[in-house]
């Protein structure tokens, strides 16, 4: 499978963008995907991940403002993020990956990313 992240853009703080990954082929049968972000100087970082069951998890930095969801009929992954701030300026990727005794492994397929930068 393929994906392709899209969706970024420039918001205000505060404001909301919602990022989308299609993948190629159906991600019915798929564990588990996440989105990850990569901001300038720094090293990639998980933010959110769902399970083909719709279970979900998020990092601390982003929980009650960012959800995560899947649309398995349009094979597509989306992250509804709100209440934006700087720090969340980032590129952010898809990945598929699985869940191994309750945390998140990425398998090596990924999006082309998607630049999200939120100004003060």
């Amino acid at each position: 499978v393929q994906l392709q992240a899209s969706g970024g853009g420039l918001v205000q703080a505060g404001g909301s963008l919602r990022l989308s990954c299609a993948a190629s082929g159906s991600i019915f049968g798929i564990s588990a995907m996440g989105w990850y972000r990569q901001a300038p100087g720094k090293q990639r970082e998980l933010v959110a991940t769902i399970t083909n069951t719709g279970r979900t998890d998020y990092a601390d930095s982003v929980k009650d403002r960012f959800t995560i969801s899947r649309d398995n009929d349009k094979n597509t992954m989306y992250l509804h993020m709100n209440s934006l701030k700087p720090e969340d300026t980032a590129v952010y990727y898809c990945n598929v990956g699985r869940i191994l005794g309750g945390s998140y492994y990425s398998h090596n397929i990924w999006g082309q990313g998607t630049l999200v930068t939120v100004s003060s």
